[in-house]
């Protein structure tokens, strides 16, 4: 059996530390490490050592990514629970990250998905995957309200309800979340149109399994879902973390507008496993940082 790994590598720091660093994207934090320095310890490892609130740093997840060279740049994400998924939030988030490719189109393999990251002054813009198998379908069991389900890279249901704010969603979710229809579960997502093209959106994610501020696959779910239902093709998302999301049928481009996070400068934060120390926290919608004091 694998012993199990240690978030402990040598690093070019030369404190025998390994350095995370954070960004934020619509209100969600993830980690980044880079794959060369974490060495021999997988990214299922170390998620369920740094995600967690509590014992951990709380984080949305975690990526390892690799070092930027010719063509596509590779980076993998995994969930607090360790499961290995695709993350379209943290996608954006990581072209903040030092050492990040530069320029303003960037290509990425995510988690084996193929995805353009747009990079502006208004933040990072993502291109969603497609492929085969990727779209819309009927929900896969029988619901008491207007829903579908679409896979984009991971799975979604949505839900439309008269209101999300009193959707009791820890009671709700986990049990379409778990659901035998969709094996490997599903996130769940309830929306609430407030008038044709906007709506307001709240999403439980598997591998949190929690309820999340922003997500973002889920956005573009409920967006082509309501699209196909409603004949409207631009819609607006108010998210539980207070951004606008918006998502156009005539292209897969899903872009986040506004300052979110952390307003100020781009040094980026840096954590050292061995003897943390914080610094700075940066952010991929507004493409900048301030300083992030952590409350764990």
């Amino acid at each position: 059996m694998r012993e199990k790994a240690r978030p402990y590598t040598p690093s070019e720091t030369g404190n025998g530390s390994l350095e995370l660093r954070l960004a934020s994207a619509s209100g969600n934090v993830f980690g980044y490490l880079w794959s060369d320095e974490a060495k021999d310890c997988c990214g299922e490892d170390y998620a369920k050592i740094l995600c967690p609130k509590g014992q951990g740093f709380g984080l949305d997840g975690l990526f390892l990514m690799q070092r930027p060279k010719s063509g596509i740049w590779t980076l993998e994400h995994w969930d607090e629970d360790g499961s290995n998924s695709f993350c379209s939030n943290g996608s954006r988030a990581a072209l903040v990250i030092p050492g990040a490719p530069e320029g303003p189109l960037v290509e990425a393999l995510s988690n084996g998905k193929n995805i353009l990251l747009s990079r502006s002054e208004d933040g990072v813009g993502i291109r969603m995957p497609e492929g085969i198998g990727f779209g819309l379908s009927a929900a896969p069991m029988p619901l008491h309200m207007p829903a579908g389900f679409g896979w984009i890279g991971n799975p979604q249901l949505v839900l439309r309800v008269p209101s999300v704010a009193e959707v009791d969603l820890p009671v709700l979710a986990p049990p379409l979340r778990h659901h035998a229809a969709i094996p490997g579960g599903t996130n769940v997502n309830v929306v609430e149109v407030v008038v044709p093209g906007e709506a307001r959106i709240r999403s439980w994610e598997r591998g949190v399994e929690g309820e999340t501020l922003c997500c973002g696959t889920g956005c573009a779910v409920a967006a082509a879902w309501l699209a196909s239902t409603e004949g409207v093709h631009v819609w607006r998302f108010h998210t539980a973390g207070g951004e606008t999301v918006k998502w156009h049928s005539s292209w897969t481009w899903m872009a986040v507008g506004g300052t979110f996070g952390f307003p100020g400068r781009s040094e980026g934060l840096e954590l050292y496993l061995q003897t943390p120390r914080f610094s700075w926290g940066c952010n991929a919608d507004s493409l900048s940082a301030s300083p992030w004091n952590p409350t764990c």
